[in-house]
């Protein structure tokens, strides 16, 4: 996020490192990515770690609640916890783990700790088109991922939009949207509704893949999937290609992967050659059409209740734009 959020306590964040033996000298919150607050901690030694606090409030993907985000997140940090040494090369950065073996911490009961180790590394940004050479290091990792032996840690994935309930309420009756809630709700109000038709149609035709998808669950194959491998989730793109950020990681087709990782017809041939299996379009824009969804939600989730105006409100509100631009013209 980047806003430096003001309910978190640095001391008792600081305090909590010491489960990983972990002593800081300095703290720096670091405004990079949406949805989790991160630092960089630098000991006596100049020894540096990268620090991850979620927000279980608004892990959906994780759980609907505090309580069921924890178990989801924590399945999802020890999966990649054991997936690392497991892939048999540097593959991905997972979380280090304390000294009782554990790859999450409570820091509050809305809040969970992470601690990573500090790779100095360039990293893609969300949006960003990789040269194709990258690209297909990108899907040689994702092929590598996929062939990975699933933990028994790994969630599993659900087709259907955590926020699916919100995307209805908010069609149904846009005046939740209230002035008093803050500078967006208006515009965004007027926005659903002059969309509402268009966005209608959408959700009944997602409905339909979702109910497809789940009568073929038993027979469709599934892998270890990474679930947000866009080039902001990726450190040193075309060279040592590390994926990050792996609390959407979950059992599901590979398709939820590869959409997001290329369209190149080139790559999709690629990446069957490694694995055998070869990438279902019908799947392909299904995920497609989730995600933009999924950001539809996670943004209405923000405006229908009291926000201000800062830089991560700004960010949410031109993706909310974005994906009911791409709905409402069926790129979504």
């Amino acid at each position: 996020m980047k806003d430096r959020p003001t309910d978190i306590d640095e001391t008792v964040l600081a305090a909590a490192l010491g489960a990983w033996g972990i002593v800081p000298v300095t703290l720096t919150h670091a405004p990079v990515g949406f949805g989790d607050h991160h630092w960089t901690v630098a000991d006596a030694e100049g020894r540096r770690t990268f620090v991850t606090v979620a927000d279980l409030a608004h892990k959906p993907h994780c759980g609907p609640d505090e309580a069921s985000a924890w178990t989801g997140l924590s399945r999802a940090m020890d999966t990649a916890a054991t997936l690392e040494p497991a892939l048999g090369e540097p593959a991905l950065v997972a979380p280090l783990r304390t000294g009782g073996g554990e790859t999450l911490l409570r820091l509050t009961d809305r809040y969970a700790v992470s601690v990573f180790p500090y790779v100095d590394a360039p990293t893609g940004h969300f949006g960003q088109v990789l040269a194709p050479g990258a690209r297909r290091m990108l899907v040689e990792r994702l092929a590598q991922l996929h062939r990975a032996k699933a933990p028994l840690t790994t969630p599993v994935h659900q087709p259907e939009v955590p926020g699916r309930s919100v995307i209805e309420e908010s069609l149904t009756d846009p005046r939740r949207f209230r002035a008093g809630s803050g500078p967006y709700a208006q515009t965004c109000r007027a926005l659903l509704t002059d969309n509402c038709t268009a966005l209608r149609a959408i959700l009944e035709h997602y409905d339909s893949g979702t109910a497809r998808l789940t009568s073929d669950a038993s027979t469709a194959a599934t892998v270890v999937t990474h679930g947000e491998p866009h080039p902001g989730n990726v450190l040193d793109p075309g060279g040592r290609t590390l994926l990050v950020d792996w609390d959407t990681v979950a059992l599901a087709p590979p398709e939820r992967d590869l959409w997001l990782a290329t369209d190149a017809p080139e790559d999709l041939s690629h990446y069957a050659e490694l694995t055998g299996h070869r990438p279902d379009p019908t799947l392909l824009a299904y995920y497609e059409l989730r995600w933009t969804l999924d950001d539809m939600a996670a943004a209405l989730d923000v405006f229908g209740t009291r926000h201000p105006d800062t830089a991560d409100t700004r960010q949410a509100w031109e993706g909310l734009v974005d994906a009911v631009a791409a709905l409402a013209d069926g790129r979504g």
